[in-house]
């Protein structure tokens, strides 16, 4: 299976709705994920609520502007624009410490949400423009039973005051019916103070866990 990492944007909520798929799974079960992170982190739950199209695709969301090489793989580094008629709820767990922020998204939406996929030959593109670069690269996700995984790694750096900042983030989604488990983790800023290196593997295991929670 293929894997993709997010940056989360504000965006309107759109109205909540049931699904009509033959699938079923209970998208409030997403917080049974809270368990899996002690004492030293601060989780949060955010109950269910309208979807935020900003924060549920499979990627994540680069500036404006960017030229991508090799063009071709252009899609490895977009979204794919969900629906203007979707609408449906999501709930998520989101949860920081040991230098590392942890959100674990859970939706159910009108129809299936687009994949993002660019397929074996785009496995990895670069991007720059208006004083930003970086990559965009596949990585390997779990597989999980009747589900399409997906995952992704950005790395982009700016520059900020004369000097260059560099960020990265991953993401994880599993997609099955009208459903998407989506994890996102990336290093937290400290000034003065190294960032930390993501734990992808504990990444891999919150999108894992998130789906057996929700399907319960």
């Amino acid at each position: 299976m293929r894997t993709y990492a997010v940056v989360l944007l504000g965006a309107g909520l759109l109205a909540g709705c049931t699904t009509s798929s033959d699938t079923h799974a209970d998208i409030s079960k997403i917080a049974d994920v809270k368990s899996s992170f002690g004492p030293e982190y601060k989780v949060n739950v955010v109950p269910v609520t309208g979807i935020d199209p900003a924060r549920i695709g499979s990627g994540q969301k680069l500036p404006d502007g960017m030229v991508f090489d090799p063009p071709a793989c252009a899609k490895l580094g977009e979204n794919p624009s969900a629906p203007a008629d979707l609408n449906g709820n999501m709930s998520s767990v989101i949860a920081e410490g040991g230098g590392v922020r942890y959100i674990v998204i859970a939706t159910e939406t009108s129809q299936p949400l687009p994949s993002n996929d660019p397929g074996p030959d785009c496995q990895k593109v670069n991007f720059a423009g208006n004083g930003v670069r970086g990559t965009v690269q596949v990585v390997d996700a779990p597989q999980i039973d009747s589900a399409t995984t997906l995952g992704k790694h950005v790395v982009m750096q700016i520059t900020n005051n004369g000097k260059p900042q560099t960020g990265e983030t991953y993401t994880y989604t599993a997609d099955f019916g009208d459903y998407r488990v989506l994890v996102t983790a990336n290093p937290t800023v400290v000034p003065d103070k190294p960032t930390v290196p993501v734990d992808t593997e504990r990444a891999k295991g919150l999108l894992t866990a998130g789906v057996a929670a929700i399907r319960g």
